[in-house]
């Protein structure tokens, strides 16, 4: 009988060590799928008012900055680094309202915000009002590392990012002849007690640009930056660096960055809305952001758009005007840079 139970313990033995062999990769490789979507800005964006060859300028700096955060997710980057990358790249063009492009205040001056936030941890980071550091996005994300807090602004801001190390310019960094001219034109009819009428001005509140990715490990990050809407007051905040309006990352769900009229994407609480309706009512995230940017954003009088990763890969851009800048790369696809409506 004896010899029988230690056939039995043998065999069982083998077979639990045959078992733990069959297993191809322990759960934390890094072989999931890996993906990144970012946009320029969504707005009046048509064929009418970018003629071919400021089309190919767009189009050579969205395909560079989604190639870098591309590269990084490739070689087993962090999705933070990725976004973080991809973004400084938009905020150091002037073609985009963030960073160097950065839209006007009323009292001509740049104010600009940005924000991030992790998909695992929840942690997050956020900047408001600065108007000396060059990539806002890398102040967000050093708030988020190694501060207690989630959102600062102003100069305790910008104190605190000379105290990380965030690189600081001056003001005049941050001069476009383009939008310094457009805070002109908004002036003049404002003097004039004339409507916003002309879509070139109205556009200069859509220029903010943002990034998801998610990275081999499964995690989702999403960043925000934006110089805020032309002729602004009184430091106005819009949604781009209040999380879960703007910005929003929940590796259950998805990551969410927005783009568009911020009062009304605080009011609608756009990025986390998506997340929720995924979370609670079992939508998918093309379900989701279609129901949030074609039905309940216009319902309360808001324009815009947002991309989003979801925990699987799949990629979603949903807007509500003419056209958005975007881009995006998932692994084994080819990169995706669009302008205009998809109808």
């Amino acid at each position: 009988m004896r010899c029988i139970n230690f056939w039995l313990i043998l065999v069982f033995l083998i077979s639990a060590v045959g078992c733990k062999k069959s297993k191809t990769k322990p759960e934390n490789s890094v072989d999931k799928k890996f993906a990144i979507v970012l946009h320029g800005g969504a707005g009046y964006i048509t064929s009418d008012n970018l003629n071919d060859s400021l089309q190919a300028v767009y189009k050579d700096v969205l395909m560079t900055a989604i190639n870098k955060g591309y590269t990084v997710l490739e070689n087993n980057g962090s999705s933070i680094e990725a976004i973080r990358q991809t973004i400084n790249i938009l905020e150091d063009s002037p073609l985009f309202n963030a960073g160097r492009g950065s839209v006007f205040t009323h009292n001509e001056t740049n104010e600009m915000d940005a924000s991030v936030m992790i998909g695992n941890t929840k942690d997050a980071g956020a900047v408001a009002g600065v108007m000396r550091v060059k990539n806002p996005i890398d102040l967000a994300i050093q708030i988020m590392q190694n501060s207690p807090h989630v959102m600062l602004s102003g100069k305790g801001a910008e104190e605190f990012a000379s105290q990380q190390g965030v690189k600081m310019v001056d003001p005049s960094y941050f001069y476009t002849e383009k939008r310094f001219q457009s805070l002109q034109d908004v002036k003049e009819k404002e003097s004039k007690k004339t409507a916003y009428i002309n879509p070139t001005i109205l556009d200069e509140k859509f220029g903010t640009v943002g990034c998801v990715a998610l990275d081999k490990q499964g995690n989702i990050v999403a960043g925000t930056s934006t110089g805020g809407m032309t002729n602004k007051r009184w430091n106005r905040i819009g949604d781009s660096p209040i999380i879960g309006a703007g910005t929003y990352a929940n590796n259950a769900t998805c990551g969410v960055s927005c783009t568009g009229w911020g009062e009304y994407f605080i009011r609608g609480v756009v990025a986390y809305d998506i997340s929720a309706l995924m979370e609670y009512r079992g939508l998918s995230l093309h379900e989701a952001a279609q129901e949030v940017i074609h039905n309940k954003l216009p319902a309360m009088g808001g324009d815009g758009g947002i991309i989003a990763i979801d925990k699987a890969g799949n990629i979603v851009w949903e807007f509500n005007t003419p056209g958005m800048f975007r881009a995006s790369q998932k692994e084994g696809e080819e990169i995706r840079v669009e302008m205009f409506s998809k109808n």
